[in-house]
């Protein structure tokens, strides 16, 4: 059952058409981030980037490198959606993508985390094998079937991601709409909606119509019956995201990513009428059969997992973002902070009190005033700096912050030197303190 669930095979349209699509939009990432300014803010204009932890050595190019770094981005781009040397470009994105995601947290997103995911999988998709340069240079690439496990490695992550994300809403300030009041607050002076947006009934739609979306829209895809309206409900939903919360191509790389749901013939004949339909339903085992069941089971083993560790970690994510990442946990709280960070000379017990605007952007600034990672990182940052001048510190934060509009409450411990302490990911970090407020759940 299993080898006829994975191997038979299956018409690619889809598969190809999606190729099209997904290059087009990520070659629009790549230019409309020099265009609109994003490479600028988050990658040049700061004297460093926040990375992953561990990912310290990743920096920006120094100069304009940045900017070639995304032109390269864009032009691998438009080969993956020409389909030309499509192996190499698509690896060439990935590599690039990926470094970008690592590099900087500034501008961190569950959507980049989900591109990152997509595009691993596209390295090894056959999505080249119709309508495509490779196949124009290489006749004997043709090929009108793929692997239904093409199809449902796509279904299986966006069924992961949908579910979480409505998961992740249950809990009191999402369900009394406390949080999309936040969100929609500043959308106010928007031409023609603004006003809309302020109304307590529409948030009250926009809260419970997202939980039922992301709960539901997969299972609604798959049932014949409902797949068209419920499409078109998919449509309304991702342009509504696109208008209020400008997420740049993510709400249309979800639309695309629909045509996996439609039946393969319907597919064909919108996009594909000259391609020769494909029937014969053959069923093709590959030599490499166990390895890549044991890697496909591990991989999305983890990606089930990774959601899920904040509840092996003492307190609340809401509270201490501790496992926020990487677990589609998208606009559900609104957090500020303030921050003061005290530098300490160790030999001569001298106190700077650290000015963050020497260092730091006006989103970093805002980052470092509530992220309990990137407050960890700073400290680093500023042992290491101080180090240059032959100084030995310790570094101590003063942190209060505010999540979903209640009062500021103190976030870190004082008292204990951020500079010496070493980053746990897989427990709680102590020097986080504990909420005062009862209003969170797991």
């Amino acid at each position: 059952m299993v080898n006829d669930w994975l191997y038979r095979h299956i018409d690619n349209s889809a598969l190809c058409v999606f190729r099209i699509f997904f290059g087009l939009l990520i070659t629009l990432e790549s230019f409309g981030a020099i265009l609109t300014g994003w490479v600028k803010q988050t990658l040049v204009l700061p004297s460093f980037t926040f990375s992953f932890i561990n990912f310290s050595w990743l920096q920006p190019l120094p100069g304009n490198g940045m900017y070639i770094y995304f032109i390269i981005m864009g032009v691998c781009g438009i080969a993956v959606m020409l389909g030309y040397r499509y192996r190499l470009s698509m690896i060439a994105f990935t590599v690039l993508w990926a470094g970008v995601y690592f590099m900087q947290k500034s501008s961190y997103n569950n959507h980049y985390y989900l591109l990152v995911l997509l595009n691993l999988f596209m390295c090894f998709l056959p999505a080249n094998r119709y309508f495509s340069l490779d196949v124009k240079q290489n006749p004997s690439l043709l090929k009108h079937s793929m692997p239904n496990w093409c199809r449902l490695i796509i279904i299986v992550q966006l069924t992961i991601v949908y579910v979480y994300a409505s998961a992740a809403k249950l809990y009191p300030d999402w369900l009394d709409t406390t949080v999309m009041e936040i969100l929609m607050r500043n959308k106010k002076d928007y031409v023609l909606i603004g006003g809309l947006l302020q109304q307590p009934w529409i948030h009250t739609f926009l809260a419970y119509g997202g939980i039922l979306f992301d709960l539901l829209i997969i299972p609604l895809l798959l049932w014949k019956p409902t797949r068209k309206w419920s499409f078109c409900i998919a449509v309304g939903f991702h342009l509504f995201n696109s208008i209020v919360f400008q997420i740049g191509i993510f709400p249309y790389m979800s639309l695309a990513l629909c045509v996996f749901f439609f039946d393969s013939k319907f597919i064909q004949q919108l996009f594909f009428r000259n391609k020769t339909y494909y029937t014969e339903l053959e069923l093709v085992i590959p030599k490499y059969k166990s390895p890549m069941i044991f890697v496909l089971s591990l991989f999305f083993l983890i990606q089930i997992g990774l959601p899920l560790r904040h509840w092996f970690i003492e307190d609340n994510v809401l509270w201490t973002e501790e496992a926020h990442r990487l677990s589609w946990r998208m606009m559900l709280r609104s957090k500020y902070g303030v921050a003061r960070y005290t530098v300490v000379d160790k030999k001569t017990q001298e106190k700077t009190i650290i000015n963050l605007d020497d260092y730091l952007t006006k989103k970093q600034k805002n980052l470092a005033s509530s992220r309990p990672d990137i407050i960890w990182q700073f400290a680093q940052y500023l042992k290491n700096e101080f180090s240059l001048k032959n100084k030995d510190i310790a570094v101590y934060v003063d942190c209060r912050i505010s999540v979903n509009g209640r009062p500021l409450e103190v976030f870190v411990d004082n008292t204990i030197d951020l500079a010496s302490v070493q980053w746990n990911p897989l427990k709680h970090n102590t020097w986080i303190l504990p909420s005062n407020q009862d209003y969170f759940t797991k």
